[in-house]
């Protein structure tokens, strides 16, 4: 419900036994759908030539039957996070320049610089997608020296599927911040940004892919290229991933009950029901209530048929956005001293409408506010679409203040040292210190309004 976007979610698919992998890359974009509903698409290498199927709107909508008959061992593909402009076919993934394809989860920070001299080299850009650089990279240096040469020089997060001269690779920036995982069956070999591409495969998961890396799928091979100390996003399981994927070797479940359980010890509250904001705080509000000894329900219903909403211009706009996407459970609610957990506020505005839903038309007595990540106060340059550090509201205003502007009775965020237990894993934390890891992304926070 709050605006933050994760940027995409990518595969990449080898056969061992030169089977045709174009089916498998549907099913896999299907699991990863909730990591970007704008667009989608594939390429394949069917022995002589790369080729491709991308399109506008939801997987399922975009392949037609004959593109799933599509020949080739070897392909990637891509889901495109939402955007609040517009999307055009040249920006859906995987890019692809005559040998090279690359399909890209993250974000590049020093995009323009790095554009910039890729035009001197003569190339031209059709796209304003951050694969596209990575492609003409591995073109003129070949495989493995191109991706030394991006981990020189592009900045930011990247986890990428790449064909090139018929082989898939893939590789992964020096800190691993954006997920990758593998998995292996007698027929195939499959990278994922979660484990759930390999689930609805019948692929059974094998593990992460390891920061700095290039891994070659064919021969199995790992290199390791340049690596940092690990720094995993934390919104990947705040938030992003599905509850039944694992990621990081980290079960994204097991993560959300703990923090949960983490959150009621921290900031415990009387209370007769305990709420989940649909829909990804529905494992951590079970904990939090199992912790608490008290009892859970869903006391919000979405309507799944309502697509993103844009930010809206009035309270009373923002106000029907929310009504259309959620709706009170009164008989759960009403007379009731609610905990609602929600996974983080970024502005506040939805929060704010929600809070008066449940108190007014859901009837509640009280409604207490837990959320199970700390304030998000800074923006994120590596692959969250998190807004502007003026429109977060917890960089200019104490908590206290955020709870009086969503009219909550009480409101607790969980701590970091809470956070980093949980995870159990070391994170990437930018968006909540300021504490940035590349000294580009230092320069451009500093520059940040």
């Amino acid at each position: 419900m709050e605006e933050k976007r994760e940027e995409c979610g990518v595969v990449g698919i080898y056969s061992k036994t030169k089977k045709d992998v174009a089916p498998l890359l549907y099913r896999a974009l299907i699991a990863l759908q909730h990591r970007g509903q704008d667009a989608a698409g594939f390429a394949v290498f069917d022995g002589k030539k790369i080729n491709e199927r991308r399109g506008l709107g939801f997987v399922e909508n975009i392949f037609r039957k004959e593109d799933l008959r599509l020949g080739g061992s070897v392909g990637i593909g891509h889901t495109r996070y939402p955007t609040i402009g517009d999307c055009r076919v040249e920006d859906v993934q995987p890019s692809v320049y005559e040998d090279v394809a690359v399909a890209h989860n993250g974000h590049l920070a020093n995009y323009a610089e790095v554009k910039k001299k890729i035009e001197e080299w003569g190339y031209k850009f059709n796209s304003t997608v951050d694969s596209e650089p990575m492609a003409y990279y591995i073109h003129k240096f070949g495989m493995e020296d191109g991706v030394k040469r991006i981990m020189a020089d592009f900045e930011g997060a990247y986890s990428d599927a790449a064909i090139c001269k018929g082989g898939l690779y893939v590789f992964r920036d020096p800190f691993g911040i954006r997920p990758l995982i593998w998995g292996e069956n007698k027929d195939f070999i499959m990278f994922a940004s979660e484990s759930v591409a390999l689930d609805i495969n019948d692929i059974e998961y094998g593990g992460d892919v390891g920061n700095g890396l290039l891994v070659n799928a064919a021969t199995g091979e790992r290199k390791t290229i340049n690596r940092k100390e690990r720094k995993n996003c934390m919104f990947e399981y705040v938030y992003f991933s599905r509850p039944d994927s694992t990621i990081n070797d980290r079960g994204v479940r097991e993560v959300r009950m703990k923090l949960g359980e983490t959150l009621a010890a921290e900031a415990p509250v009387s209370c007769d029901i305990v709420v989940p904001v649909p829909d990804t705080s529905r494992t951590a509000a079970m904990g939090y209530a199992i912790r608490l000894g008290a009892a859970y329900d869903e006391g919000l219903i979405k309507n799944r048929y309502i697509g993103r909403t844009f930010i809206m211009p009035t309270q009373e706009k923002r106000r029907e956005a929310v009504r259309l996407k959620l709706n009170p459970m009164k008989d759960v609610t009403r007379g009731k001293r609610v905990v609602l957990i929600d996974d983080s506020i970024v502005r506040g505005t939805t929060m704010r409408e929600i809070v008066s839903l449940v108190r007014n038309a859901g009837g509640a007595k009280e409604v207490h506010v837990r959320i199970t990540s700390p304030p998000v106060k800074w923006p994120c340059f590596y692959g969250v679409d998190i807004p502007t550090r003026s429109e977060l509201i917890a960089s200019s205003k104490s908590i206290e203040e955020i709870r009086k502007f969503i009219g909550a009775d009480s409101l607790a965020y969980l701590s970091l040292e809470g956070l980093r237990k949980a995870v159990g894993i070391p994170i990437c934390d930018g968006c909540l210190t300021g504490n940035y890891h590349t000294e580009y992304v230092k320069k451009l926070a500093r520059a940040a309004k």
